[in-house]
């Protein structure tokens, strides 16, 4: 796993076995244009920080700070894509990483708070924003959000708006999901048909992501494909929740015209 540190100004690129891992923060956020984010060449060369999504790193290495933590993980530039027996380990590995992390921070670029001091208090403009966020729209953010023991938003000023636990009715406003699953609810409490529920009318880039998003949720493991199409995608991941379920009620998936 590659984890980033920052120091004197520049982020660098760490790699850990499993067992020798440090502690880290994760970063969850919604992408921009693919030419405007930071990626692992751009880190390994010391380039990109004129990139807009530069500004997420020092986002996560300053609250990583504050936070005692030296490493963090951000998708954009902690996986070499290019390499895709890498990539294919990252994607299954998704889930675990993020549950892992000592703490996940959620950036909010389409919410603003309108100050750059302090915390932010309930009842304000931005929980409107909050609930119309893009990033409660997307596929891989639905694992993001369930995943980490501890989950914190923050808006486009950087300003904590709160966590999983004290926004969970405007999560739950916002996404359906049950109250008990924001509040520490195990996922083997809840059946593959209401974990399927959950995706609504998310979306991912890439049709097959839709069906890879769901692996840790569902406890399922599919080796990545990109080029089978979506159809493929959502039919393996069908077989694989059936064999684990021992059952014939959870072809929901390629059923369903939303996942994409």
């Amino acid at each position: 796993m590659h984890l980033l540190d920052y120091h004197h100004g520049r982020a660098n690129l760490c790699t850990y076995e499993e067992k020798d891992r440090p502690p880290y923060a994760i970063l969850s956020h919604t992408w921009g244009d693919d030419d405007d984010e930071v990626t692992y060449r751009d880190v390994k060369d010391g380039t990109g920080k004129k990139k807009p999504g530069y500004d997420k790193i020092s986002f996560c290495a300053q609250q990583a700070s504050i936070d005692n933590l030296e490493f963090f993980w951000i998708d954009t530039c902690c996986i070499q894509k290019e390499n895709l027996v890498e990539l294919s380990e990252a994607i299954t590995s998704m889930f675990r990483w993020y549950q892992e992390a000592k703490v996940c921070y959620v950036s909010l670029t389409d919410v603003e708070y309108g100050s750059d001091k302090g915390h932010a208090k309930r009842g304000q403009p931005w929980e409107k924003a909050f609930l119309r966020s893009r990033w409660f729209t997307r596929g891989w953010t639905l694992q993001e959000l369930i995943a980490p023991s501890t989950v914190q938003f923050f808006s486009v000023e950087g300003i904590l708006l709160g966590d999983r636990h004290s926004l969970s009715d405007l999560i739950c406003e916002a996404t359906g999901l049950p109250v008990g699953i924001l509040k520490g609810g195990s996922l083997s409490d809840y059946d593959p048909i209401h974990k399927f529920q959950w995706v609504g009318t998310r979306r991912t880039r890439r049709g097959e992501d839709m069906a890879y998003s769901l692996m840790g949720i569902m406890g399922v493991s599919l080796p990545m494909n990109y080029g089978e199409g979506r159809e493929h995608a959502n039919e393996r991941h069908d077989r694989d929740t059936k064999d684990k379920q021992q059952s014939n009620e959870y072809g929901l998936i390629s059923r369903a015209h939303s996942i994409s």
